[in-house]
């Protein structure tokens, strides 16, 4: 691996002043392109699903987002749930050093492995995690029909 010194003249690179010289995050070293990329993507939001007798439970990590912002779309079949995590600034963007924090907008859907009863439906927020609990809808249930004389 080559570098270019003030001068402009190439010079080798050790392992050391690899990692003395300005290598950070926001440097270019990706080029504008990888910013113009990044800024076009939704976020996927992390989730756990899982299911007891008598309902299906979703669980997210929603920290740093205000539940007035969440939106929770429900089908018999399906969760839906979009929001946006904004950013403050604190310093410039030149100045971080890392970043992994997701700032942005994001959404999930979830397919049901069965159908529930999305009016009967209930979401909290609490700790930065949402949980949405939909019962199950009665599938298959059995009734014994009388005949009438």
């Amino acid at each position: 691996m080559m570098t270019k010194n003030n001068d402009n003249n190439p010079v080798p690179v050790t392992e050391e002043s690899f990692f003395l010289e300005d290598n950070t995050f926001n440097n270019d070293w990706m080029g504008s392109m990888m910013e113009d990329t990044v800024s076009n993507i939704e976020g996927e939001l992390a989730v756990d699903v899982y299911e007891t007798a008598k309902e299906m439970v979703v669980k997210a990590p929603v920290a740093g987002i205000d539940p007035e912002n969440l939106d929770i779309t429900l089908t018999e079949e399906m969760v839906m749930i979009k929001g946006e995590r904004k950013e403050v600034r604190e310093v410039d963007k030149s100045s971080y050093r890392l970043q992994e924090c997701y700032w942005g907008s994001f959404s999930r859907t979830i397919d049901l492995p069965t159908k529930v009863l999305p009016d009967e439906a209930n979401a909290d927020f609490k700790n930065g995690i949402l949980t949405i609990r939909i019962p199950k809808a009665v599938v298959n249930k059995i009734k014994k029909l009388k005949i009438n004389i």
